[in-house]
């Protein structure tokens, strides 16, 4: 298998899993609060979070594999992510599971597209800075994963199958 299909087959089985993981939950589950320093964060803005970080990289890694130099040098995460909170409060946790799953299967589509060369561009990722597409591909996948650990300690007892 070629690193594009390894990597596009682990976005495509993280994508499912998720999207299995959120429609099980109950009403309650989506408004457990999984971060609650600063704005308080429940399961609900978690997915909001997977569904908006990753469009928005994916059209960056998109402008770095076009020759762009990738985030600004002010580029403020926590900015971004307050922006596009208030950008989606008003979707469900449904509407928000749809996009997620449009959006991953679009990163999918995305990635076999590519050509095994444009893995090796460097151009600024938000949180890893200056580092290739194939590690700014690797961290869509890594990112969620850090978040669902926050995410099963918040529903603790009420915690979900992985």
């Amino acid at each position: 298998m070629s690193e594009l299909a390894d990597l596009a087959e682990k976005l495509k089985s993280e994508g499912e899993r998720f999207a299995a993981i959120f429609s099980a939950l109950t009403d309650a589950q989506w408004q457990a609060e999984v971060y609650t320093e600063g704005t308080v964060w429940t399961v609900r803005n978690v997915l909001s979070h997977f569904v908006t970080s990753e469009r928005g990289l994916v059209r960056l890694f998109e402008q770095i594999r076009q020759g762009g130099a990738g985030v600004a040098d002010d580029f403020s995460i926590d900015r971004y992510n307050a922006s596009q909170q208030e950008k989606t409060k008003e979707l469900t946790p449904l509407e928000l599971l749809e996009q997620f799953k449009s959006v991953r299967a679009d990163s999918v589509m995305w990635v076999l597209g590519l050509q095994e060369s444009d893995l090796e561009i460097v151009g600024r990722h938000p949180f890893l800075q200056q580092t290739t597409i194939r590690e700014m591909v690797k961290m869509l996948y890594l990112h969620n994963q850090i978040h669902y650990r926050d995410l099963k300690k918040a529903l603790g007892s009420k915690q979900v199958h992985t």
